[in-house]
C-alpha cells in the first residue's frame, strides 16, 4: 500500500524577471525538505529557471506552481499559461532549441533535467507543463502501479495555507482518492481537511461509507468539511462513491461525461446516514474530482487532449480555465495506466 498526499501548491507569477529567481529560491528550500543532493537541486534550479524565462519572455499570464512530497523525496513544478502556445511543439522540445537565449537549451533541456516530464499546448490558449525532479533515495523503489495519479492544490488568494487537502492510496489494481474542503478558508478550514487526511491515510481502502462515518466524527471538534471519496478497480472496472458536499466527481473519456455527486451534509457537523453509489469506470476515462473552488460548469473536451498524458497536466488546465479565484480550489485526477 501507497499513501500519497502532497502539500499546496505555492504560485509565482511570472510577470518580472526577478519572479524566476524568487521561485528558484523556493525550489532549493523544497528541495532541502526532500533529501536532493546537490546535483539533484542543481537539475532542479534549472528547470525553474528555463520554465520561469520562458513565461516572463513569452507568455501571457504565466504561472509556476512549486510543491513538495517528502514522502517521495520529490519537487514537482508545473508551468502554466493562457497564451500564444506552441505551434510545433516536437520542435520546441528538440535538443539545443531556444527561444529566448536562456540559462539551459530550452524545453529539451527541461525534459532531460527532470525525472518526469510532460507537456500540453494548443495555440492560442496556451501551454501547461509538470516537471519533477526526484531524489535518489536508497530504498528500493515500489512497484509501478497500473493506476496513476496527480492533484493541484491552491490556497485561497491572501492566505498562507491551504483549506483544501488530499490524499490518494494505491494497492495492486485499485486506488483511492478523497478531497477535503474544509469550510471557509485558512488556518480553521485547513486544520478540518487535514484532520479528515488523517482518517483516510490510516486505512484508504475501507469501505467508503465507513470511511466517511469515521472522518464524521474526527471532525466534529473542527469546523468541518465536504469530503468526497472515491475507490476505484481497475479489474472491475467499478468506482465507489461517498461523501458529503459539494466537492464533485467527474468521469471524462472521449466518448463519456458522467458526474458523481455526494450527499448533502458537512462531515463533522451534519450528515446523514452515509451512502455510497457504484458507477462503471470505463477503459480510457479520466476520474476528475474538484473541491468549489473549481466552477463545476466545464466542458469535457478540454481535457480529451490529455486524456493519456501526466494526470497534473489535466488539473492544471482546469485550475487555468475553470478556477473562480476566491477560494481555495483543489484538482485530483486517477486514470489507468496504459
Amino acid at each position: 500500500m501507497e499513501v500519497i498526499t502532497g502539500s499546496f501548491h505555492s504560485v509565482f507569477p511570472m510577470d518580472d524577471a526577478s519572479r524566476v529567481g524568487e521561485a528558484r529560491r523556493h525550489a532549493a528550500d523544497l528541495g532541502h525538505e526532500c533529501g536532493l543532493s546537490e546535483v539533484e537541486a542543481g537539475r532542479l534550479a534549472l528547470i525553474v529557471t528555463e520554465l520561469g524565462s520562458n513565461l516572463v519572455r513569452h507568455a501571457k499570464k504565466g504561472r509556476l506552481l512549486l510543491s513538495a512530497r517528502p514522502g517521495r523525496g520529490e519537487i514537482e513544478v508545473v508551468s502554466i499559461d493562457e497564451g500564444p502556445g506552441i505551434d510545433d511543439v516536437a520542435r520546441s522540445l528538440g535538443d539545443g532549441y531556444s527561444t529566448g537565449g536562456t540559462p539551459g537549451t530550452g524545453l529539451g533541456a527541461v525534459r532531460r533535467l527532470a525525472s518526469e516530464f510532460d507537456l500540453h499546448s494548443s495555440v492560442p490558449q496556451g501551454t501547461v507543463a509538470v516537471a519533477r525532479v526526484r531524489a535518489q533515495l536508497p530504498a528500493a523503489p515500489a512497484a509501478e502501479s497500473p493506476i496513476v495519479v496527480g492533484a493541484i492544490a491552491l490556497a485561497a488568494p491572501g492566505e498562507r495555507v491551504c483549506g483544501d487537502a488530499w490524499a490518494f492510496g494505491l494497492h495492486g489494481n485499485k486506488a483511492a482518492v478523497v478531497v477535503a474542503d474544509g469550510l471557509g478558508h485558512g488556518p480553521d478550514a485547513a486544520e478540518a481537511s487535514q484532520a479528515a487526511l488523517e482518517v483516510f491515510r490510516a486505512e484508504p481502502m475501507t469501505p467508503p461509507p465507513e470511511l466517511l462515518h469515521r472522518i464524521h466524527g474526527r471532525l466534529r471538534s473542527t469546523r468541518g468539511a465536504a469530503i468526497a471519496m472515491m475507490q476505484v478497480d481497475a479489474t472491475a472496472d467499478t468506482v465507489r462513491t461517498s461523501g458529503a458536499g459539494n466537492v464533485i466527481g467527474r468521469l471524462v473519456s472521449g466518448t463519456s461525461d458522467r458526474t458523481l455527486l455526494t450527499q448533502n451534509g458537512t462531515a463533522g457537523v451534519t450528515i446523514r446516514s452515509p451512502d455510497e453509489v457504484q458507477t462503471p469506470w470505463p477503459p480510457h476515462a479520466l476520474l476528475v474530482v474538484c473541491s468549489d473552488g473549481i466552477a463545476s460548469r466545464w466542458q469535457a473536451e478540454i481535457l480529451v487532449p490529455v486524456l493519456g498524458r501526466d494526470p497534473v497536466l489535466a488539473a492544471a488546465l482546469l485550475v487555468r480555465d475553470h478556477c473562480r479565484g476566491r477560494d481555495d480550489a483543489t484538482v485530483a485526477v486517477l486514470r489507468r495506466r496504459h
